[in-house]
């Protein structure tokens, strides 16, 4: 997230945030979600709150559609990591150093490799915010080796 609001010139600490409670929401167990949202709503802007309440598998506003740049880019990537993580995992050096997008595609039709992560949902992505399925990968593995 934070790679993508540089690239956007956005705010990159909000940007960073709202990744970071996302990835807290959806690995965590206790307490609900919804009160998860409910506790960080008090503490955080509706844009942000927005964000996070239209992810798709939380069950929770799923007919909330991305609007924001940031929204679309939440939405794309979360999915999207998934698959460049493990992609990354099966490489020999287990490395994003040398990873390119080809990489990730050639993976990308192999549906059983990475089963889980919604192809669907990344294409979605890519579409909305008007990039190039390639250059929206090339972008986030960038974005990935800073991390």
């Amino acid at each position: 997230m934070r790679y993508f609001s540089r690239k956007r010139g956005e705010d990159e600490e909000k940007w960073g945030v709202i990744g970071l409670v996302h990835d807290w929401i959806m690995s965590s167990s206790l307490p609900s979600t919804a009160a998860k949202q409910n506790r960080f709503s008090e503490n955080e802007d509706a844009r942000g709150l927005h964000s996070l309440r239209r992810e798709p598998r939380m069950g929770i506003c799923s007919n909330v559609e991305p609007q924001s740049a940031m929204e679309k880019i939440l939405y794309a990537i979360d999915e999207l990591t998934g698959l460049v993580a493990t992609t990354a995992l099966v490489r020999p050096s287990k490395a994003f150093s040398n990873m390119t997008a080809k990489s990730v595609q050639k993976k990308w039709k192999d549906k059983r490799f990475a089963a889980g992560v919604d192809r669907s949902i990344i294409e979605k992505g890519a579409q909305m915010l008007g990039m190039d399925l390639g250059e929206m990968i090339t972008d986030t593995i960038v974005g990935m080796r800073s991390r």
